[in-house]
């Protein structure tokens, strides 16, 4: 039995399709909440309903488990992240548990950056989690990703929501030349089922990313031709930046997380040869994978998923 944390998510739903289409038992985890869950549809999956943070319930939860796929996190709440209660302190109560309980094995998804050391909170987030799972004595596989795309996702969905809803000019963290290594969906859920079946993976830690180095204003350029829209790219200052979108998020939600300009205050890219020669898997190129943000008619806009 596989468990899946955040499988309602963004990664969680394609992840939780290809395990059960490969013939897996998948369980997965459900907070508490007063509103219905966005469970997969016609598709076979156990579900259990616990907090990150009550290890008995995990436990119950944890019964028959031998792999968790832990993709549970709380970053896509931008400011309103609970980055120490979900990401650091459910992942410390998690691996305990697995550990009690004798998983087998454990796969998370992390960020390139993360360090537990860093001034960035989903970053520093990030790397504490990955410090606990390496000291839990339980085998594990952390996927330290650049930033992943697909149907859902808050990466191009939120870039295309701010292009067509805001009329002004584009607002580019300092110049937009800071390099991002944007990795398909898919390609990401290929490489975690490859790396859960193959020996040499355990007790690693793997930076993935897809097959191309781009700027975030080549990104969002590539964004407003596959959409159709044109907008005005100008520079701005990256703290003013922040500092504007914490306020607008006072308001309303706003279209790109704070976080994901943390996330391009650094170049994150890794080596661009990482899927085909750990994984034999070619990656998908951006700008034929993003056909999704093209509006079809009588089509409503796609929503953001949670990561």
């Amino acid at each position: 039995m596989i468990l899946v944390t955040g499988g309602t998510g963004f990664i969680g739903r394609t992840l939780v399709r290809h395990l059960l289409s490969s013939g897996q038992e998948v369980r997965t985890l459900l907070r508490p909440s007063k509103s219905s869950p966005k469970l997969p549809r016609g598709i076979p999956v156990e579900a259990a309903v616990s907090s990150m943070l009550d290890e008995r319930s995990l436990r119950a939860a944890l019964r028959g488990v031998d792999t968790i796929f832990h993709l549970a996190g709380n970053e896509r709440h931008s400011s309103r992240a609970r980055l120490q209660e979900v990401d650091i302190q459910g992942t410390q109560v998690l691996v305990h548990a697995a550990a009690q309980a004798g998983v087998q094995r454990i796969l998370y998804i992390s960020h390139l950056g993360a360090d537990q050391n860093s001034a960035y909170p989903v970053l520093k987030a990030k790397g504490l989690a990955e410090h606990a799972i390496i000291q839990s004595g339980v085998p594990y596989t952390i996927f330290r990703s650049s930033v992943v795309f697909g149907p859902g996702d808050q990466f191009t969905t939120g870039i295309a929501r701010l292009l067509r809803s805001w009329p002004g000019p584009f607002l580019l963290p300092g110049d937009g030349s800071g390099l991002v290594q944007p990795l398909w969906v898919e390609d990401l859920v290929a490489s975690m089922l490859i790396a859960l079946e193959t020996p040499a993976m355990v007790n690693r830690v793997i930076s993935i990313g897809g097959g191309e180095a781009m700027t975030f204003r080549q990104v969002v350029e590539i964004i407003m031709d596959k959409i159709k829209v044109r907008r005005m790219l100008t520079p701005f200052s990256p703290p003013y930046l922040r500092m504007g979108s914490l306020m607008l998020e006072q308001f309303t939600r706003s279209p790109i997380s704070v976080f994901m300009l943390d996330y391009l205050a650094a170049d994150r890219t890794t080596n661009l040869d990482t899927l085909p020669r750990l994984f034999g898997i070619l990656p998908a190129r951006f700008h034929s994978q993003i056909n999704y943000l093209v509006y079809r008619k009588g089509q409503r806009a796609l929503k953001q998923g949670p990561n």
